[in-house]
């Protein structure tokens, strides 16, 4: 979820023109679009590197509002009168397809509580034995996915790609050092956060 204070980067073009708490990024983002941005603004979230699109209609106060609009509810529950579905969408609880194999099911339905609470309770042990694999496999993902973005089409990108998801800190620098300095800086930034993961 974007909020106002989600950590960010922007660029225009090659060059990082904010970082901060993503109210802040955006007015940046707003005058450079305003004066007329000389190569395209593009603003990732810190965290993922997903890119965040922003409506920049209006002045700065107009699109600052905007930022702190509420994102749609995931789960709206039925109006009243209509039937309900499967879940309990109040709390959260949406009801998705599955499928198992006959005997998972068996199983499934065999244990105390039924197959929902079974599937939560699995999924719930398998998030916590796998707490340290997913925050560094989720640090690589928003490693690359930046790279792939600002660098894909840079000498050494291929390389470097490989060697950070072979954990050689070393060879990823070497394959950046051509790269223009801000893009490099900022990938090499997130490259060292999932490497740090990657040993812990």
């Amino acid at each position: 979820m974007t909020t106002p204070e989600t950590p960010c980067t922007a660029f225009e073009g090659e060059r990082r023109i904010a970082a901060g708490p993503l109210a802040q990024v955006a007015l940046t983002v707003k005058k450079v679009i305003d004066r007329g941005a000389r190569a395209p603004v593009l603003i990732f979230n810190d965290l993922t590197s997903e890119q965040i699109e922003l409506d920049f209609r209006g002045g700065s106060k107009d699109a600052l509002a905007r930022l702190a609009e509420p994102a749609p509810a995931a789960c709206v529950p039925p109006a009243s009168g209509a039937p309900r579905g499967p879940g309990r969408p109040k709390l959260g609880v949406v009801a998705r397809e599955v499928t198992l194999l006959p005997r998972h099911w068996d199983w499934l339905n065999r244990q105390p509580g039924g197959a929902s609470v079974a599937l939560r309770k699995l999924v719930e042990e398998a998030r916590r034995a796998n707490v340290g694999k997913d925050h560094a496999r989720g640090s690589q993902e928003a490693a690359y996915r930046f790279m792939s973005t600002m660098g894909g089409n840079l000498p050494g990108f291929e390389e470097a790609a490989r060697a950070l998801f072979a954990n050689d800190a070393e060879r990823c620098r070497q394959c950046m050092a051509a790269w223009p300095a801000d893009i490099r800086d900022h990938a090499a930034k997130l490259a060292t956060e999932a490497f740090a993961t990657a040993r812990a």
